[in-house]
């Protein structure tokens, strides 16, 4: 991997169905240092964090191409534990960013982030923009698109 300018910033998540709110967390985080990384949940992963319905929607290689399009992210990874912590020792960023939804001392991250300086930050939360509430308003729109077919 090239060097990676500093002061880094690190986020991670499973970004399926990427939306606004994502975009909106993405573009806060990299506010906060000179390159922004993000860490993908690989799909096994993804799957064993207990998200409604067959998740993840989108397989990592079309997740990871859609996050490293975005113009404030830097570099794109992935992760198949239930958390980030080997990555983040490895990289040791200045700043781990995660969205409103999360609180810092219940991040084992956080202190991870902390045994070497770095601080963790989190950035408010994008109401009523979440991956959940899109696919339950497209799986809405397709059973409305069916009642009206039958019509």
């Amino acid at each position: 991997m090239a060097r990676l300018p500093r002061p880094l910033v690190f986020t991670n998540g499973v970004f399926d169905l990427l939306h606004v709110g994502h975009v909106a967390c993405l573009e806060r985080a990299r506010r906060h240092g000179a390159c922004l990384l993000v860490a993908l949940n690989t799909d096994a992963s993804a799957g064993r964090l207990g998200k409604p319905g067959r998740r993840p929607v989108l397989p990592l290689p079309q997740r990871a191409r859609l996050v490293a399009a975005l113009g404030c992210v830097s570099w794109v990874s992935w992760f198949d534990d239930s958390g980030p912590a080997a990555l983040l020792q490895l990289l040791k960023p200045e700043v781990y960013v995660k969205g409103g939804d999360y609180h810092p001392e219940r991040l084992p991250e956080a202190a991870l982030v902390a045994a070497w300086g770095g601080r963790t930050e989190i950035e408010p939360y994008a109401a009523g923009h979440s991956t959940t509430a899109l696919l339950r308003r497209i799986r809405g729109s397709a059973s409305e698109g069916l009642r009206e077919a039958r019509r």
